[in-house]
């Protein structure tokens, strides 16, 4: 069974279309272009784009200790440090969890990562697929992969869809926020390098999350997935999934968005790539009468595996860079740049995983 069918499956209990068998297919700062802080070529690859004459230490430094993880963990994704289940009971609900804790001196971490996953997965796939662990350890992050049950939905779809999981306080968003808190107290971790991601249905619910709790999360990472508020119900989900028109963002603007890191494959059929143009947008709203403040700087490239690509950086009217937008063309509904020995992975993106990270450190909560 592949994601898409399990994203019909949660439409199929409440409206009457007919069941089908659908293919996974395959497998996407400063105030003007000039001027943006961020690395030109992305995280191991030797892609071209225009140089940048103001990249900080910083990112070069975290880029190129993720390459070179990248380089030795080769198609195998091994992690020193513990990677142990637990489970949270948050607003009457209870969810399991796995938790990486990287090796670190003194017990002191950078941040946390929260990684949602998608339908059908689980925490030790989402793990292996992305090697998320295995690039968290060399910055000393830890990584919490919230599980969705069965129970929950019966193919572990976070119900990113339903208006009852869609607010502070409430459902879904609030188990998770009260998990990342609870690891934050018993870890010593950084409050302020504190984020989200996640993939498909995880997407989209890492996209509700982030713009419900930017207080708790600096930054989030939405791939494969769709806006906060895209739909209220089955059928609502199903339009936005299919077509990327769903519910209005009127009300963007009033929200404190947290800078947004996005990942697409134009040939997705599962979650029309109109959605995570969308996310964008709700990310780099701001009140210089279009979004991002400013046009964004828009680089092309080709990843080590063969993937193309078209990335776009986008700066808030103060010339900080709010969110990225990295479209990969011919790829379909999938992680990109992942492991074979996960779910829902395409080897021959640029990596997704490394280019997250670079994003997130970057980000710190102000």
């Amino acid at each position: 069974m592949s994601m898409f069918d399990d994203f019909f499956e949660l439409t199929s209990l409440t409206i009457g279309f007919c069941q089908g068998s659908f293919l996974l297919h395959g497998t996407a700062g400063g105030s003007t272009a000039a001027d943006l802080d961020v690395p030109d070529t992305p995280v191991g690859t030797s892609a071209k784009a225009a140089p940048s004459d103001k990249t900080p230490a910083k990112p070069k430094v975290v880029a190129r200790r993720l390459a070179a993880v990248g380089q030795r963990v080769g198609g195998i994704a091994k992690a020193r440090g513990s990677f142990r289940a637990g489970s949270h009971t948050e607003a009457g609900r209870t969810l399991g969890y796995k938790l990486y804790v990287p090796p670190s001196a003194r017990g002191r971490h950078t941040g946390l990562v929260v990684m949602l996953h998608g339908c059908s997965q689980d925490p030790d796939d989402f793990a292996r697929g992305t090697r998320m662990n295995t690039l968290a350890r060399a910055l000393g992050l830890c990584v919490l992969y919230p599980a969705q049950s069965a129970e929950g939905h019966r193919s572990r779809c976070w119900n990113w869809f339903k208006h009852n999981h869609q607010r502070r306080g409430s459902g879904e968003p609030a188990v998770i926020a009260g998990m990342t808190q609870a690891v934050l107290r018993t870890h010593r971790i950084d409050p302020a390098r504190v984020y989200i991601a996640g993939m498909s249905a995880g997407g989209a619910m890492a996209a509700t999350v982030a713009a419900e709790y930017p207080d708790l999360f600096a930054a989030a990472a939405v791939h494969s997935g769709l806006p906060h508020g895209a739909a209220h119900d089955a059928g609502g989900a199903l339009s936005a999934m299919f077509t990327g028109r769903g519910e209005s963002l009127a009300d963007a603007a009033a929200r404190p968005a947290v800078p947004t890191i996005v990942f697409h494959g134009d040939h997705d059929q599962t979650v029309h790539p109109r959605n995570g143009a969308r996310v964008i947008e709700a990310a780099v709203v701001c009140g210089c009468g279009h979004e991002g403040g400013h046009l964004p700087r828009v680089l092309a490239g080709v990843a080590p595996g063969g993937r193309h690509y078209t990335r776009s950086v986008y700066a808030d009217c103060g010339g900080a860079v709010r969110g990225e937008h990295w479209l990969v063309h011919g790829a379909g509904h999938a992680w990109s740049g992942g492991q074979a020995d996960g779910s829902y992975t395409d080897a021959t993106g640029p990596d997704a995983s490394a280019e997250v990270l670079r994003f997130f450190m970057d980000h710190p909560r102000a």
